[in-house]
């Protein structure tokens, strides 16, 4: 398994974005989407696009399991949702000192919603 997440964190540490496959919150069925994301030391941050009116979101409130997928390795999370205002407000500063203030205005519309994935 060490190899593994070393491995992940490899891919991650090159990589702007990851897949993350959620199951459907109403037909169950297991859905794709690519999404940005942000490491910092052990911890895998999420930001939904449309904030908590993004529908991996919605899909992931319902059954937080979820997989990440970068560069050919794929891995196994449980979801966290992240409600608190503060900490969401460092989840946005945390991806603008990745992607840059501009690009995260440009894609991402509402900011009332972070995740933490961590390792399941």
């Amino acid at each position: 398994m060490p190899a593994q997440n070393d491995a992940l964190k490899d891919r991650l540490s090159r990589n702007r974005e990851i897949s993350v496959t959620v199951t459907g919150r109403r037909s169950g069925r297991t859905i794709s989407n690519p999404v940005w994301f942000v490491l910092d030391q052990d911890k895998l941050y999420l930001l939904p696009v449309q904030g908590s009116d993004t529908q991996w979101y919605k899909n992931m409130l319902k059954n937080p399991a979820i997989r990440i997928e970068t560069g050919g390795v794929e891995a196994e999370f449980q979801a966290v949702p992240v409600t608190d205002t503060t900490r969401v407000l460092s989840v946005v500063e945390k991806f603008r000192d990745k992607y840059g203030t501009g690009d995260v205005k440009k894609y991402y519309s509402k900011f009332d919603v972070a995740v933490v994935a961590q390792r399941r």
